[in-house]
């Protein structure tokens, strides 16, 4: 796995890093400390750097020679609102929140690339390197683009990555097209009658009324979409009582769905309201549904595949490049910034033995380190193969 030397040299010191921000893990939106360790680092290397974008979002703009050809390269910084499992020294410090999914590894890859960079100076035009808050929901993405990131930092492709616990260290992805899917949330409301947990025949019990409806809206996948369309339906929070001899008023439910094709988007909604409110009607409660429109899927522009494709390359050997291989479901708000400018959306292999192969969002999950040098090379590469020196 050829990294780059200079960058593979400086792996302890990118370890150091990416630990630290584990251990300190802050959500969407609330990035501050992340977000001045990053600006603290890319001024001292001489890149300029604008902050309190998408509130504590920052771009860092290195330009060299004359050209006005400029590239951007995204990370993500947030964490997650859930609490570790893990033992290790550098487990979070901040109850409750997780580098669940790697941002933290994410983020240091951009930032190793961007000392190389600022260190060498081997290309020819302005490279951005996009620290985003809030992907994990919060749509930071978003909120970047509309707050005017592309005007203010015109680009003329876009980069993004995340790490992959289902491919083996040493190879990347680089695929044209959809390679995530519509996320959308929603929210259940139940409206029942509440009582004493001894005399259920004179309540009307929305837990009761809640799991009818958790098992009726898996049939929407499995009986109402179908089978060759991808769909998801996820109710991932049940909330109800307070007592163990009391029958609640309410009960809450919330999850996601997710999804390939519009078709099947615009179509899964009202049949989960249908059955949501005929399901409570027909045990007398009233049922009512939330739904909110997520991230849009991340399509991969053919022409941005095809160089980051070229970089992998000379990274790990064209071998170990995956150019075809079917969307995830996960949602991912790159896919603002792809649809904004070309754009295309990588994942870097973690896996090694035991070692980079638990799931993301799983409270034992832990970026690898191993790959940290080659992310920055990547992105290293890219920057010196799109922005030539003459």
């Amino acid at each position: 796995m050829p990294a780059i030397n200079r960058i593979a040299a400086d792996t302890a010191e990118l370890t150091e890093w990416r630990r630290d921000l584990h251990a300190h893990p802050e959500l969407g939106f609330e990035e501050v400390r992340t977000s001045q360790i990053v600006a603290d680092k890319l001024a001292s290397w001489g890149i300029a750097v604008t902050r309190d974008i998408a509130t504590t979002g920052l771009v860092g703009t290195l330009t060299v020679g004359s050209s006005d050809r400029a590239i951007g390269i995204r990370a993500d910084m947030d964490a997650l609102p859930m609490t570790e499992e893990n033992e290790f020294a550098h487990a979070s410090q901040n109850p409750g929140r997780m580098h669940a999914c790697g941002h933290d590894g994410h983020t240091t890859m951009l930032l190793g690339a961007a000392k190389y960079l600022a260190e060498t100076r081997n290309f020819n035009g302005t490279v951005h390197f996009i620290f985003q808050p809030a992907e994990e929901g919060g749509g930071g993405g978003r909120v970047m683009v509309d707050e005017g990131l592309f005007d203010r930092f015109p680009c003329d492709l876009v980069f993004g990555l995340h790490n992959d616990s289902s491919i083996p260290i040493g190879k990347m992805t680089a695929v044209e097209g959809a390679v995530s899917a519509n996320s959308d949330r929603f929210w259940i409301h139940i409206s029942g009658k509440g009582g004493h947990a001894a005399r259920p025949q004179r309540a009307i019990d929305p837990v009761v009324v809640g799991s009818h409806i958790v098992l009726a809206l898996q049939s929407i996948v499995s009986r109402r979409t179908d089978a060759l369309d991808s769909a998801v339906i996820s109710i991932t929070q049940f909330h109800a009582g307070s007592a163990g001899n009391v029958i609640p008023d309410e009960a809450k439910l919330n999850g996601t769905v997710r999804t390939l094709k519009t078709k099947v988007q615009e179509t899964i909604e009202p049949l989960m309201r249908q059955i949501i409110e005929n399901t409570a009607a027909a045990h007398g409660a009233v049922g009512r549904l939330e739904y909110t429109r997520g991230y849009p899927p991340v399509v991969n522009n053919p022409d941005a595949t095809e160089r980051a494709a070229l970089a992998a390359a000379r990274v790990v050997g064209a071998e170990n490049v995956i150019r075809s291989r079917p969307p995830g479901m996960g949602g991912e708000d790159f896919s603002y910034m792809a649809q904004k400018v070309p754009g295309c959306f990588v994942r870097v292999g973690q896996a090694a033995a035991d070692k980079g192969t638990t799931s993301v969002h799983h409270p034992k999950y832990d970026f690898n380190d191993d790959i940290l040098p080659l992310g920055a090379s990547l992105w290293a590469t890219l920057v010196e193969q799109e922005l030539p020196k003459s």
